[in-house]
């Protein structure tokens, strides 16, 4: 045989054995969670106490979810793969790099449900690159308010200084925010407060596995960040200054594969061990650098795409989760993207300084016919903190979906006994078309003082409301509940439904309401109660 039809029958067997070797990212999927070394009995075990802390307030039971994959399932797993990167909890599964070959065998498994490719090659270590994330390209804006304390605009138009007014900034409560990068972040001097006062929980890089530093790849973070924390009178105040905040990298500008969903999920259980209270995504995905991954419209039914079924996970687990609702309004797809489609995400849009949908903006509904977006906030010329010279103007959902995030962070300091689904129906009753919901603005702009009209802030806690039976097992329920002898009762579901508004009278303020509850099925409730003087409102539990 001759040099060259050796030198080519090397490289033929060359190729061949890469494609056989090559470590591409799966996510593998198991048919059942057996139970041996825990127990959902002893929640301590499968939770940290401010995840714990967090159900409680939720009246959420420890569920299968809670649990951790089978170790046996693990252990059969880890023989065929080159590397196992994490375990998920809540879909019962785990991502692994493996070669074509050793998938092949695990799919042959016969706990194995399902086995999806999420991205070709490893994990990324390198941080060069061009890709980015888009960002939408605006016409000149015509200003409407000085370049001096600019940002006043944006906060106005959500009522922030009235909520700054009346004492929340977001004391006590934890954000997480997953994003691209947070470049420059611990070196903005409106944002140093964060780091000084040590209120930057955590940090995870899950485009690097978990590891490594989050402030280097991308500033797309810092400004979504800026607009919830930073401090600074003159340049930039963030509705949420006061809060604590944990910062997650899960989407790769430099490729764009489903591993990034996985990403999203990953840190959405972590966010969770932590005690979460609300998590701000402004990314959004329908396609990909592989074809076969890409989303149809048909696909944005909240139940399909694996950050929108973890995006629902987060949520049904106490976390209110905001996502931007797509910059797509101006290109071919022109609608939403996932997880804004999810069901019990707030899903925010972008206007203008005109108060009138940003062209950019993506519109709804979700493809089962839902209203999305949900809402909208100011994000054509956002005022925000991206360089560390000073402040900028950029636009795009994933920057007014930040100010509702850490709206809604002052408004559940001001009523902490809400749940998170009361919280999420409370903002979109506050929407300035709340009335009249469309495909373009949602419920509208949300506003801090439309909630505090509506819901009597801050003259009553759980501890000066009494029911009992609670839990209920029978149809009667008192209630002992201020000087009065009337007040009225709103009964809502967990989903932050009204079901029944009732009138209640007693013969005397030393006796109780009775109240017959014999509708309700066995579930949670939320009760609110107001007369002449005073509202609060308390939990129920019917069994």
């Amino acid at each position: 045989m001759g040099k060259c039809s050796i030198f080519c029958l090397f490289f033929i067997l060359l190729a061949g054995s890469n494609t056989l070797l090559a470590q591409d990212r799966y996510a593998i999927h198991y048919k059942y969670k057996p139970t041996v070394k825990y127990s959902l009995d002893r929640p301590e075990e499968l939770m940290t106490p401010a995840a714990l802390e967090r159900r409680e307030r939720e009246m959420l039971a420890v569920d299968s979810t809670d649990l951790p994959v089978s170790e046996q399932y693990v252990s059969l797993i880890k023989e065929e793969v080159n590397e196992i990167i994490y375990h998920s909890k809540w879909l019962n599964a785990s991502l692994v790099s493996a070669s074509p070959m050793a998938i092949d065998q695990i799919r042959a498994l016969a706990f194995v449900e399902k086995v999806e490719l999420v991205a070709r090659g490893g994990i990324a270590n390198g941080f060069d690159g061009t890709k980015g994330i888009r960002e939408p390209r605006e016409s000149p804006i015509s200003i409407l308010y000085s370049d001096e304390r600019a940002f006043e605009f944006q906060n106005n138009i959500l009522g922030i200084p009235e909520m700054h007014r009346d004492g929340y900034h977001g004391e006590g409560i934890r954000i997480a925010v997953f994003d691209a990068g947070f470049l420059n972040a611990d070196q903005i001097s409106g944002l140093q407060h964060l780091f000084n006062e040590n209120r930057i929980l955590g940090t995870r890089n899950f485009v690097q596995g978990g590891s490594g530093s989050v402030y280097h790849t991308d500033t797309h973070g810092t400004g979504s960040l800026s607009l919830m924390a930073a401090y600074d009178p003159s340049q930039l105040v963030g509705a949420a200054y006061a809060a604590e905040y944990i910062l997650c990298i899960t989407e790769d500008v430099f490729s764009e594969f489903r591993i990034e969903e996985y990403n999203w999920l990953r840190a959405a259980e972590y966010a969770d061990s932590l005690g979460v209270d609300v998590i701000n995504s402004s990314l959004g995905y329908n396609f990909f650098d592989d074809p076969e991954m890409n989303y149809s419209k048909d696909d944005l039914d909240g139940t399909t795409a694996i950050i929108s079924i973890a995006a629902n996970m987060a949520a049904q687990k106490g976390i209110l989760v905001v996502s931007s609702s797509g910059n797509e309004g101006n290109l071919s797809w022109k609608t939403i993207t996932v997880p804004a489609d999810a069901k019990d995400v707030v899903a925010v849009g972008a206007i203008t300084n005109s108060l009138n949908k940003a062209g950019f903006s993506s519109t709804g509904p979700s493809s089962d016919g839902r209203i999305k977006p949900d809402l909208v906030a100011f994000g054509s010329g956002v005022t925000l903190w991206r360089q560390k010279e000073g402040t900028s103007v950029s636009s795009g959902t994933s920057f007014s979906s930040p100010q509702v995030a850490a709206l809604a962070a002052g408004i559940w300091q001001a009523y902490p006994g809400w749940t998170r689904a009361m919280l999420m129906s409370k903002l979109l009753e506050s929407g300035s078309q709340s009335d009249q919901p469309d495909a373009e603005l949602g419920y509208g702009i949300p506003n801090y003082l439309r909630v505090k009209k509506t819901s009597n802030t801050g003259t009553l806690v759980e501890r000066d409301i009494k029911i009992y039976p609670n839990p209920l097992e029978a149809n009667e329920l008192m209630l002992e509940f201020g000087t009065e002898n009337n007040c009225s009762l709103k009964l809502y579901n967990t989903q932050g439904k009204m079901l029944n508004l009732l009138s209640l009278h007693r013969q005397g303020r030393n006796e109780p309401y009775r109240i017959d509850m014999g509708m309700l099925h066995p579930g949670i409730y939320w009760l609110e109660i107001e007369d002449s003087v005073r509202a609060g409102s308390i939990k129920l539990l019917k069994k």
